[in-house]
């Protein structure tokens, strides 16, 4: 057997010290092995317990979702027959409610998620961040339907059918935003 070039042939305690060392060495690497597979869930897609609680801090998703909003608006107005203060309008509204759906009113994660149902009776809002208030993400979801209200006002001359409507539409996005908000359920809608 090999022996390394320091260790003299006669020197027993010297190689005995190498073999313990290279013994605890490998424990010290299963070991490690160990709790790097717990703490990464090895087996599921992704790392996160709930992928819910950052995917709007995701790289390049504000811009996706500026994007969209865009898109939908280009595509309103693009139809012949819509005047520029409805297709505003019709971009408000529609973003808002698809907001309310997406944000305030699915439950759940889409995701098999090993938190044992933790998320089953939050909505996508409340598990955002780990349901901490006035993040970035946060900020920005519900600023970004602030402006959208200020430029539909703007764009409809603050006609009074289209201000009710934009008003309307912006107060459904916004009280569920709220922290006094968080996790109640008016009237028991949506509660289980």
């Amino acid at each position: 057997m090999l022996s390394p070039c320091w260790l003299d042939e006669s020197d027993q305690a010297g190689r005995d010290r190498l073999y313990d060392r290279i013994s605890w060495l490998q424990r010290q690497s299963d070991r490690s092995d160990r709790t790097f597979r717990d703490r990464m869930n090895v087996g599921v897609a992704h790392s996160e317990v709930n992928p819910n609680t950052r995917v709007m801090n995701s790289r390049g998703i504000w811009l996706a979702y500026l994007l969209l909003v865009a898109v939908l608006h280009v595509v309103l107005l693009s139809i012949p027959f819509f005047s520029v203060p409805l297709v505003w309008t019709l971009t408000n509204v529609i973003h808002n409610l698809v907001m309310y759906l997406f944000l305030h009113t699915v439950k759940g994660t889409p995701f098999e998620t090993p938190d044992q149902g933790k998320a089953r009776l939050l909505t996508h809002w409340e598990q955002m961040d780990y349901g901490i208030q006035f993040t970035s993400s946060r900020k920005f979801l519900t600023i970004f339907p602030i402006v959208l209200y200020i430029l539909a006002s703007f764009y409809t001359k603050y006609d009074a059918t289209h201000f009710l409507i934009n008003t309307g539409s912006l107060l459904s996005v916004l009280l569920p935003k709220l922290p006094q908000f968080h996790g109640v359920r008016i009237f028991g809608i949506n509660k289980y």
